[in-house]
Protein backbone atom coordinates (compact mmCIF):
# COMPACT_ATOMS: atom_id res chain seq x y z
CA UNK A 1 0.00 0.00 0.00
CA UNK A 2 1.45 3.65 -0.91
CA UNK A 3 2.11 5.79 2.10
CA UNK A 4 2.50 9.31 2.59
CA UNK A 5 6.41 10.35 2.85
CA UNK A 6 7.84 12.05 6.23
CA UNK A 7 9.14 14.88 3.58
CA UNK A 8 5.27 15.15 1.46
CA UNK A 9 3.97 15.41 5.10
CA UNK A 10 5.94 18.20 6.17
CA UNK A 11 5.87 20.16 2.84
CA UNK A 12 1.70 19.76 3.58
CA UNK A 13 2.19 21.39 7.29
CA UNK A 14 4.50 24.35 6.11
CA UNK A 15 1.89 25.14 3.02
CA UNK A 16 -1.09 24.84 5.15
CA UNK A 17 0.75 27.61 7.71
CA UNK A 18 1.49 29.76 4.65
CA UNK A 19 -1.79 29.82 3.63
CA UNK A 20 -3.19 30.61 6.77
CA UNK A 21 -0.75 33.17 7.66
CA UNK A 22 -2.00 34.80 3.68
CA UNK A 23 -5.44 34.45 5.09
CA UNK A 24 -4.75 36.10 8.27
CA UNK A 25 -6.39 33.02 10.75
CA UNK A 26 -5.81 31.99 14.04
CA UNK A 27 -3.41 29.35 15.12
CA UNK A 28 -3.58 26.40 13.39
CA UNK A 29 -2.63 22.55 14.13
CA UNK A 30 -1.99 20.25 11.30
CA UNK A 31 -2.09 16.19 11.77
CA UNK A 32 -0.95 14.12 8.72
CA UNK A 33 -1.57 10.70 8.75
CA UNK A 34 -0.46 7.69 6.13
CA UNK A 35 -2.93 5.47 4.86
CA UNK A 36 -3.33 3.15 7.29
CA UNK A 37 -4.12 6.01 9.63
CA UNK A 38 -1.13 6.19 11.71
CA UNK A 39 0.31 9.50 12.16
CA UNK A 40 3.20 10.50 10.08
CA UNK A 41 3.76 14.23 10.99
CA UNK A 42 2.27 16.99 13.71
CA UNK A 43 2.35 20.03 14.25
CA UNK A 44 0.84 23.17 16.04
CA UNK A 45 1.37 26.35 15.96
CA UNK A 46 1.98 28.69 18.84
CA UNK A 47 -0.77 29.83 20.58
CA UNK A 48 -3.28 26.56 19.17
CA UNK A 49 -4.54 25.45 22.13
CA UNK A 50 -3.88 22.23 23.84
CA UNK A 51 -7.23 19.58 22.53
CA UNK A 52 -6.22 21.09 18.84
CA UNK A 53 -3.84 17.66 18.08
CA UNK A 54 -6.92 15.08 19.29
CA UNK A 55 -9.43 17.43 16.57
CA UNK A 56 -6.90 17.33 13.99
CA UNK A 57 -6.22 13.75 14.03
CA UNK A 58 -9.82 12.99 13.95
CA UNK A 59 -10.72 15.24 11.47
CA UNK A 60 -7.65 13.27 9.07
CA UNK A 61 -8.75 9.67 11.03
CA UNK A 62 -12.50 10.08 10.11
CA UNK A 63 -11.20 11.11 6.40
CA UNK A 64 -8.97 7.42 6.33
CA UNK A 65 -11.51 5.81 8.08
CA UNK A 66 -14.89 6.19 6.01
CA UNK A 67 -12.98 7.14 3.00
CA UNK A 68 -14.48 10.33 2.71
CA UNK A 69 -13.68 13.86 3.54
CA UNK A 70 -14.85 15.22 6.94
CA UNK A 71 -16.77 18.04 4.67
CA UNK A 72 -18.74 14.75 3.33
CA UNK A 73 -19.14 13.06 6.66
CA UNK A 74 -20.18 16.40 8.05
CA UNK A 75 -23.08 16.49 5.58
CA UNK A 76 -24.05 12.43 5.97
CA UNK A 77 -23.88 13.59 9.75
CA UNK A 78 -27.18 16.25 9.03
CA UNK A 79 -29.07 13.19 6.94
CA UNK A 80 -28.02 10.32 8.65
CA UNK A 81 -26.90 11.41 12.31
CA UNK A 82 -27.26 8.17 13.94
CA UNK A 83 -25.24 6.62 11.57
CA UNK A 84 -22.18 8.70 11.95
CA UNK A 85 -23.23 8.11 15.74
CA UNK A 86 -22.65 4.58 15.18
CA UNK A 87 -19.18 4.97 13.20
CA UNK A 88 -17.76 7.44 16.00
CA UNK A 89 -18.62 4.78 18.68
CA UNK A 90 -16.62 2.37 16.40
CA UNK A 91 -13.79 4.72 15.98
CA UNK A 92 -13.56 5.18 20.09
CA UNK A 93 -14.92 8.82 19.51
CA UNK A 94 -12.11 9.53 17.34
CA UNK A 95 -13.92 10.71 14.20
CA UNK A 96 -14.45 14.33 13.90
CA UNK A 97 -17.08 14.76 11.01
CA UNK A 98 -16.56 18.80 10.39
CA UNK A 99 -14.23 20.05 7.18
CA UNK A 100 -10.86 20.10 7.46
CA UNK A 101 -10.47 16.49 7.03
CA UNK A 102 -9.30 15.93 3.11
CA UNK A 103 -8.03 12.80 1.66
CA UNK A 104 -4.41 12.50 0.12
CA UNK A 105 -4.23 11.07 -3.38
CA UNK A 106 -0.80 10.55 -5.82
CA UNK A 107 -1.28 11.46 -9.08
CA UNK A 108 -2.85 7.97 -9.87
CA UNK A 109 -5.56 8.37 -7.73
CA UNK A 110 -4.03 5.76 -5.02
CA UNK A 111 -4.71 6.78 -1.23
CA UNK A 112 -1.70 8.05 0.23
CA UNK A 113 -2.90 9.55 3.42
CA UNK A 114 -4.97 12.22 4.89
CA UNK A 115 -4.43 15.77 6.26
CA UNK A 116 -6.67 17.08 9.30
CA UNK A 117 -6.31 20.77 10.15
CA UNK A 118 -7.61 22.62 12.72
CA UNK A 119 -8.07 26.28 14.49
CA UNK A 120 -10.14 28.70 12.46
CA UNK A 121 -13.62 27.73 11.22
CA UNK A 122 -13.67 24.71 9.18
CA UNK A 123 -14.17 26.26 5.90
CA UNK A 124 -10.81 28.11 6.71
CA UNK A 125 -9.43 24.53 8.01
CA UNK A 126 -10.27 22.77 4.97
CA UNK A 127 -8.79 25.73 2.49
CA UNK A 128 -5.38 25.38 4.33
CA UNK A 129 -5.51 21.39 4.32
CA UNK A 130 -5.81 21.87 0.14
CA UNK A 131 -3.36 24.30 -0.20
CA UNK A 132 -1.06 21.79 1.55
CA UNK A 133 -1.56 18.60 0.00
CA UNK A 134 -1.29 20.39 -3.83
CA UNK A 135 1.95 22.26 -2.57
CA UNK A 136 3.33 19.01 -2.07
CA UNK A 137 2.25 17.93 -5.85
CA UNK A 138 -0.09 15.42 -4.23
CA UNK A 139 -4.32 15.42 -5.27
CA UNK A 140 -6.54 16.86 -2.62
CA UNK A 141 -9.64 15.16 -2.20
CA UNK A 142 -11.95 16.82 0.15
CA UNK A 143 -15.09 14.49 -0.90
Amino acid sequence: MPNIALTQARQIIVAAFEKAEKLELLPLSVAVLDAGGHTTAFERQDGASAMRFKIAHGKAYGAICMGLGSRTLFERARVQPYFIDAMNALADGALVPVPGGVLIRDQDGALLGAVGVTGDNSDNDEKCAIAGIEAAGLVADPG
